[in-house]
Formats: structure tokens, sequence, C-alpha cells
């Protein structure tokens, strides 16, 4: 039903002709209309998006396949932030509210985590998880990663429920980052795998120990966001101008250059514009930036929160620039595609590998229309910083 609706919408957001934008503000206003669009499909009550709008059709891939009915807890955060940015304080809550039920109501575990993702639409009780059928083994499959919980979007939808004032769920997810997956430096990365047994991802990660100094910051949990806080500080290189991505089990230091790891810690004041800029200019294909160095080409979510931190950082011109390449490239429901060539890679992989002798899965982009994009492009041609203090 949710796919059948989602064509509907395709339709009637081809007839709008989304890409004839000129203004930031009509991009930003763009991309509330589509996000409030497809909230509108999944019916009444709380409820999550889908992360990507798949291919259905001859041009399906494992990628379609796998994510056809995933909702991932950042990307929803997201999507309400920038509702909320916007006025829409009841859709936000939606999104919110869903988040809580899920927390509370989880098939295995009653500690305050959240799953990366769930399965889109109205959200039930216990929260059904994402999963897709495999053809080769004739049998219902899950991803480790999908029933596994990062601590980067358990603070996203921290920073999401502080912003609604649902302090409850944010602080019992608070306490599970402390009891869990705090680090003598900041936080690990999460936990990866099948229940019910999870692996430790014991690398910390630069992006996600930003994300929870901000959320820790946003509920008043001084010390929390003090010693995330620490963590990204001491990932600076001032060699470089850059901060680098965290590191990796063990404690070696992870050098590549992310996106997110370089621009994020300045939209949440722990880094300088400088540092930002320096990030930009390492990642830049033409009008927009990769993933990381290692990408070749666009990706549309970084590209949209670097045009933020160009903005900031007083670089109008190009940080407009970016938003209109943006803006070229809305897909017929209107939101933002991920990619601007078919695939990019990350330079990183979506997991350890749980099998002995099959390497880890490389994590890529596709050009499939994107929540987290759409929303890092409103909250960007609005204006508005989800992470500053």
């Amino acid at each position: 039903m949710r796919l059948r609706r989602r064509g509907l919408l395709a339709s009637a957001g081809a007839a709008l002709a989304w890409p004839s934008l000129g203004r930031a503000d009509d991009l930003g206003a763009a991309c509330v209309r589509a996000v409030l669009g497809q909230m509108e499909a999944l019916g009444d009550g709380p409820a999550l998006l889908n992360s990507y709008l798949v291919e259905t059709g001859p041009g399906a891939g494992d990628f379609d396949r796998t994510q056809a009915n995933a909702a991932y807890v950042y990307d929803n955060a997201l999507a309400g932030l920038l509702l909320l940015a916007a006025g829409h304080r009841a859709e936000a809550a939606r999104i919110g509210q869903a988040l809580a039920i899920a927390q509370a109501h989880d098939r295995k575990f009653a500690d305050g985590r959240l799953r990366n993702g769930y399965q889109a639409g109205v959200m039930t009780a216990p929260a059904k998880l994402p999963g897709f059928w495999d053809e080769t083994a004739g049998r219902w499959d899950e991803d480790p990663y999908q029933l596994g919980t990062e601590s980067g979007p358990v603070a996203w939808a921290m920073l999401l429920w502080a912003a609604l004032g649902m302090t409850a769920p944010a602080n019992r997810a608070g306490n599970f980052l402390d009891e869990q997956l705090r680090a003598p430096a900041g936080y690990y990365g999460g936990l990866y795998g099948f229940d019910p047994s999870q692996t430790l991802l014991s690398w910390q990660s630069t992006e996600q120990n930003t994300d929870l100094a901000a959320a820790f910051r946003a509920l008043g949990r001084g010390e929390d966001a003090a010693h995330a806080a620490a963590f990204v500080r001491g990932m600076f290189d001032a060699r470089t101008g850059c901060f680098q991505a965290g590191t990796a089990p063990g404690g070696a230091v992870n050098p590549l250059l992310a996106a997110d790891a370089g621009i994020w810690p300045f939209l949440a004041g722990l880094g300088s514009a400088e540092s930002a800029l320096a990030a930009v200019a390492g990642l830049r294909h033409g009008e927009g930036i990769g993933f990381s160095a290692a990408s070749d080409g666009v990706w549309f979510e970084g590209t949209a929160f670097a045009a933020l931190a160009l903005k900031l950082a007083g670089q109008a011109g190009l940080a407009a620039s970016f938003l209109t390449a943006i803006a070229a490239n809305l897909s017929p429901e209107g939101y933002v595609y991920a990619t601007q060539a078919a695939s990019l890679s990350t330079g990183l992989t979506v997991g350890p590998s749980l099998q002995p002798g099959v390497p880890a899965q490389k994590f890529n982009y596709y050009r499939r229309p994107s929540l987290s994009a759409t929303s890092w492009a409103g909250l960007a041609a609005l204006g508005v910083n989800p992470l500053a203090a």
C-alpha cells in the first residue's frame, strides 16, 4: 500500500515541475512540501517515513530490495527537525512519537536504545523492523546494520525529542548511551548484528560524537556533552586544518576526510569556520561535495549541509551555487536525489563481516530520492542549523 500511494504522489509531483526553483526559500518550501506529501500518504498517527523512494520496476537492484521498507532513525529525526523549523509541529511530533513508541516497544530490548531503522509507515507496538525477501534462500531476511544501534542516530532522535519537549525518551536514550556505549574518551560507535546478541562497535566517530555533544547539550546534560565534545576536539589535525574521521578499534586514528566529520563540528560550535571551509575545499567536486576523500562525485546530503556551513561562514555565493545544484536534482516526488551519478563510494563499509572469509559490505550511495538529503536541503535553504547550541 505504501508503494502504491508513493506512486500516486510521484505523478502529482511531476505535474508541479519541482526543478523550476529560483530562490533558496523556494527550495526550502519544496522540500517541506515533499516531506509533508509523503507523510500524508502514510495515514494518521505516529509514523516513520521511507528513507529512500526505491525503484520497483525492471531497474530495481539489491539496494532497492533491501531499502524498500526501511525508515532510518537519523533520516526521520532530520525530517522532524525540518518540519518543526517550518512550523509543522504536529507532523514533526508524529515522527517523535513514533520513535518513542519504538523505543518503548522493542521486540527484544528494554534498555532505552533505538534501532538504526524500522519499517516505514504507521508505528506499531512492538515496533516492526525492516527486512526483505531473499530469493536465493527463499526466506524473509533482515539486515544486521538496520537491526543494530549506532550512537549518532540515537543522538539525532534525542535532538528531535528535545526540540519537541519530549525529555523522558530523550533522557532514557542518553542513559542507554552512558551505560553501554560510553568510552574512556567520547562514545563508541554502537552495536551491530542480529538479535539476541549484538557486537560492540569499538571504533569511535568524530561525526557521531559531534551529534552526541549537541544532543546532550540540548538536554542540559553538561558532563555528557563535554565528554563527547572532548573527543571531537581531539580529532582536529592542525597540519591539515581539518577534523579526522575518528578512531579504529584499538584507538588508531582514522585520518580520512569525511564530510560530516569535517563540517559538523563547526555547525555544533566545536570547530571553526576555517576548519569547515578547509573540509569543503578538500571534498569539493564542482558545485557540490563528496561523502569523503574517497568519493569521486557529488553527494547531495553533504552538499546541503556544506551550503549551510558556507552561509554561516560568510561564503554566501558558493552556498547559493551549491543550493542551485541541489534544486536541479529533485526527483518527480520532490525529494532530493542522494547522488548526482548513479552511485557513489564512501570509502567505508556498512559494518563488520559476520561470516568468516566474506568481506565486509561496501557502503555506497545510489541515485535514489533521499529523505536525509531532502531534509538537509530544506534546513540549509531555510538557514536553520539543527546542531546549533
